[in-house]
Formats: C-alpha cells, sequence, structure tokens
C-alpha cells in the first residue's frame, strides 16, 4: 500500500495491514477481481471494532471498512475502463453486497470524491441508504460526501432520518457548517410531535436546537436519552 492508501486504514494492526497489502497486489494485477477480493476483505484482513464505544462503526470506520475503503481507492487508482464503468462497479458493489459491504462503498465515496466516475454521479447509492432504516448505512450516507453533494432539503431530511433512527449527529459530517434556520425549524417541529405522542426526544436534537433557540422557545428538553431507533 503506499502512504496514501495506508492513511485509511489506520487501526490496522502490522499482521493485518500485510493481509489487505496481498489484497491490493491482487487486485493491481486484475481489478475485476474488486467483486471477490472487497467481500471476503473482513474475513482475510480484519473485522471489528476500531473504537470499541461504537461498535456499529457510526461515528467511526471498522476495521473492515478500513480495509474495504483502500481496496476502492486502489481501484480508483488502476481502473481503466473510464468513469463511467468505474461509478457503475460501485454501484453493483453496493447493490450486491450485504449491509457491511454497503457502508463500506458509502464510506469509501468521501475518499473517492475527487477521483474518476465518483463525483456526484454517486449520490443515488447515499439517497438509496438514506431510505433506509439501518443505522449504519444511514450514518456513513450522512458522513462528507453527503455533506458535499446532498441538496440542502435532502441533507436536512437526512439529518432529521438519523433523529428518527438512533444515529448521533455526531455521525453528520459538516453538521456545525450546515445546520440553518430551517432545519432548527423541522427538528423542533418533530420534537413536539413526539412530545404531543408521549414519545421522548432524542438528546441530539438540541445539538441543532441550541443554536437556534427562537425555535425551541416550547419543545420540552428532555431528561434522558431516547432509545435507539425508537419511532
Amino acid at each position: 500500500m503506499s502512504t496514501r492508501e495506508a492513511q485509511f486504514a489506520p487501526d490496522l494492526d502490522a499482521a493485518a495491514s500485510r493481509r489487505l497489502d496481498e489484497l491490493v497486489q491482487e487486485l493491481v494485477q486484475d481489478a475485476r477481481r474488486i467483486s471477490t477480493i472487497f467481500p471476503a476483505a473482513a474475513r482475510v484482513v480484519a473485522r471489528g471494532a476500531a473504537d470499541p464505544d461504537d461498535p456499529d462503526g457510526l461515528k467511526h470506520p471498522r476495521l473492515e471498512d478500513q480495509a474495504r475503503v483502500v481496496l476502492l481507492v486502489v481501484l480508483g487508482s488502476v481502473w481503466a475502463d473510464g468513469p463511467e464503468r468505474f461509478a457503475h462497479e460501485l454501484a453493483q458493489l453496493y447493490r450486491y453486497g450485504d449491509a457491511d459491504e454497503r457502508r463500506a462503498v458509502l464510506r469509501a465515496l468521501s475518499a473517492l470524491d475527487a477521483g474518476p466516475g465518483v463525483t456526484a454521479t454517486s449520490l443515488p447509492l447515499v439517497e438509496d441508504a438514506l431510505r433506509t432504516n439501518d443505522v449504519r448505512l444511514v450514518a456513513a450516507a450522512m458522513g462528507s460526501y453527503g455533506a458535499h453533494h446532498l441538496d440542502p432539503d435532502s441533507w436536512r431530511q437526512g439529518v432529521l432520518k438519523c433523529l428518527f433512527v438512533g444515529v448521533p449527529l455526531e455521525a453528520v459530517a459538516d453538521l456545525d457548517t450546515r445546520a440553518d434556520d430551517e432545519l432548527a425549524r423541522m427538528v423542533a417541529d418533530y420534537c413536539r410531535e413526539r412530545a404531543a405522542a408521549g414519545r421522548s426526544m432524542p438528546t441530539d436534537a438540541w445539538r441543532v436546537l441550541d443554536r437556534f433557540g427562537e425555535h425551541a422557545a416550547d419543545v420540552p428538553r428532555p431528561e434522558t436519552t431516547a432509545t435507539r431507533g425508537e419511532a
């Protein structure tokens, strides 16, 4: 692995890095091996939480995510069939992958954003993830790629989706810079609806509401954290 590639897998130990490097060499020799190598990365290289306080990898990439991101960065550098085919290959890996593989594709989009065939052309993958209730996919979709390419309304809806399914807003890239008055209004309305239904409110909502206090005057501040995924 090059230094640039290795930066995407900072938590792999030496043995896992060697195993990943072997997969990288396979991929360099034949880029079309990605459909076999990518799913196998968790089994061959490493699997597990990089941060024990984040077991689902909502805030930080898991070890298998890191290995797979490296593989996709390498794929982007050796792919020779043009940007459209590269974007198609990413979409195929997402479409046919399990949830963990899909999460890794979504996380890799940020690293690939300046490369061939990515930019906004892979935005449908983010939009698909935000239609699910899978916290792993929703969190990955709201990373820096989503922050750069989702239009304002879609991004605001993504933030609400995080609150709805229980993704911590710490996982939302550029929250402090993209949050605006309209998002605060939407979050306040959501909290009022939950309060009216006798349901607890996610304390994360106050990461937005505290910045736009005029919308939160009649929103009761919760005393306890809402249960993840409670709807």
